[in-house]
């Protein structure tokens, strides 16, 4: 099968899960005989193709105001000028049109939008080609991607939503299919009017997770001696207000027991001098970005406290694979993760202590830590798989193309049927 996929960024230029999740996707069906090929915005002017890993990479130079995946933050009216282009950027079709006319693929699948806008589907839609659309966050409902403001994840759009992003959900219809990285991230947007003609699956994201683990590490899980050493907490992935740092950083400054709390991952200048600036423990320690094999052989509990709805949270499986219980917010997808008290304990941003609480638990109770340790890999191990995402992700593609050969001719009968 001959697949173009779009999305806003691609490797080396990673802003989260979503740009590795791509880049397992296409080298595994690559690999599995598939012939593909990837459409992402760049900061440079044009059209430029380059290789990674042997794929072929197709890097559109962003025709808006500035390139928003960097680490300085514009001011107010610069973003809003971007936003307002982004609602429907037809500037971007024509990049997609060259590569269709090169690649000619049979299927497009897109990933993240931002930057690209809603156009993209008009575009393969007038090529005729059928369309995956693989949900990763809340873009097609939010400019800003996650339903976060003002320090509070909305219930639903604001005004402000509604009017970039009128017209979005009819623009749907012309999806083929639409894969949620969670079960809740597919039906939030369906139920919302998104996607009333196509069919829904959900695909979690795989990590394939290799866990080297050192001989320090393993012998404090394993010796009880040590449990009286302070109780190791850390924190890795994006340094923002919506992923709750500001909140484990208070929560962790009023425990009431001896701990560390290491932070680890980048932000934004603005955001990483925030959050330095709220630290008057010498137990935190910010420490960038650290490799996760590296990184959880020096904790005891992982903390994901995102304040808004995460889509999926792949951090928290990673976590878990490399046997570290987890404790996570009641939010978006990571309640399919994290099952307390099988892998860890959740918490809720409306009940602020909540997540103090958790930490308190699991020092007073180290029989549950040591419960919660030992089953925290093989609770996550489906989603360790990478080759049974690539097959369910095989399966959705190969029948979308069916799908579409069958509507134009229905005389064709899927051999899937």
């Amino acid at each position: 099968m001959n697949i173009l996929f779009i999305s806003s960024l691609y490797s080396p230029h990673i802003g989260g899960g979503a740009e590795i999740v791509l880049q397992r996707t296409v080298e595994g069906l690559q690999r599995r005989g598939c012939r593909v090929s990837v459409l992402v915005t760049g900061p440079d002017t044009g059209l430029s193709t380059e290789t990674v890993n042997d794929i072929k990479v197709y890097r559109a130079g962003l025709r808006n105001f500035y390139w928003p995946f960097g680490t300085q933050r514009p001011g107010r009216l610069l973003r809003l000028g971007w936003h307002l282009r982004d609602r429907y950027n037809r500037a971007m079709r024509s990049y997609v049109k060259q590569v269709i006319g090169v690649e000619q693929p049979q299927l497009v699948v897109c990933h993240n939008l931002s930057g690209w806008s809603v156009s993209v589907w008009d575009e393969i839609s007038a090529a005729q080609l059928p369309i995956v659309q693989v949900l990763h966050d809340m873009y097609l409902m939010c400019p800003g991607s996650n339903m976060f403001k003002r320090g509070q994840c909305c219930q639903q759009p604001c005004s402000s939503c509604q009017s970039f992003r009128k017209g979005h959900d009819a623009r749907s219809a012309q999806v083929s299919s639409v894969v949620g990285v969670s079960r809740f991230m597919l039906d939030t947007l369906q139920k919302r009017g998104y996607f009333t003609a196509a069919k829904g699956y959900v695909v979690h994201n795989a990590s394939p997770c290799a866990p080297v683990m050192n001989a320090l590490n393993l012998q404090r899980r394993v010796d009880p001696a040590l449990e009286k050493a302070p109780l190791r907490f850390g924190y890795m992935g994006t340094l923002s207000a919506q992923k709750g740092v500001g909140w484990l950083i208070a929560q962790f400054q009023r425990l009431p027991f001896d701990a560390t709390l290491q932070i680890a991952g980048r932000g934004q200048d603005s955001d990483e001098a925030a959050f330095r600036a709220l630290v008057t423990s010498p137990k935190i320690s910010f420490v960038g970005y650290q490799k996760p094999e590296t990184f959880y052989n020096q904790i005891d509990v992982a903390v994901v406290p995102s304040m808004w709805n995460e889509p999926f949270g792949m951090v928290a499986v990673e976590a878990c694979a490399h046997s570290v219980p987890v404790i996570a917010s009641r939010m978006g997808g990571l309640p399919e993760i994290i099952q307390a008290p099988l892998n860890g304990l959740l918490c809720d941003p409306s009940d602020p202590d909540s997540l103090g609480d958790a930490m308190l638990r699991l020092h007073q109770q180290p029989e549950l830590l040591a419960r919660l340790r030992s089953q925290s890999r093989v609770s996550v191990g489906a989603l360790l798989n990478l080759e049974a995402m690539l097959d369910s992700y095989e399966s959705i593609f190969t029948q979308t193309v069916q799908d579409r050969l069958v509507h134009r001719d229905p005389t064709v009968q899927s051999p899937l049927v």
